[in-house]
């Protein structure tokens, strides 16, 4: 594998190809990410089941110490790929206090920030297309048959 970033590369077992593709990837790209699954009631009202995690968005950490704690997102590190959450702190030994940084994939968005029009226009969007496309054909089993 080459040096820097590549475009049309997939995939590989090797773990530290895969370390390499996420060290050298793009910010743009990066942003992907970010995205974290939803909660169920936001996942049948939206018809989608991830998003990228915003700043003022809700959301309860599901892994680690803080493990069913549900707080207000406070930062977004597209460079670190870290959520930052709010009353989530650690005391340094020199008194003062920092955030926590948290994985995306260990978040469930509970309540979306929704004064972004762009952002609720997309989600509006997915909604409308997953409505319009048609449910596959249901299979008669053999009781429904004899019915008829």
């Amino acid at each position: 594998m080459k040096k820097d970033f590549i475009a049309t590369w997939k995939s590989s077992t090797q773990p530290r190809k895969q370390r390499k593709y996420r060290y050298n990837v793009p910010l743009h790209t990066r942003g992907g990410f970010l995205d974290c699954h939803l909660s169920k009631e936001l996942r049948t009202k939206y018809q989608t089941r991830a998003l990228r995690v915003r700043k003022g968005d809700k959301v309860k950490v599901m892994r680690g110490k803080f493990k069913g704690r549900e707080e207000k997102v406070e930062r977004v590190s597209t460079k670190l790929t870290k959520v930052f959450l709010s009353k989530i702190e650690q005391t340094k030994k020199e008194g003062s206090k920092s955030l926590i940084p948290f994985e995306p994939s260990n978040l469930l968005i509970t309540n979306l920030e929704t004064s972004d029009k762009k952002r609720m226009g997309k989600l509006t969007k997915q909604q409308k297309t997953a409505k319009d496309v048609k449910p596959t054909k249901e299979v008669k089993t053999t009781k429904e048959e004899k019915k008829e």
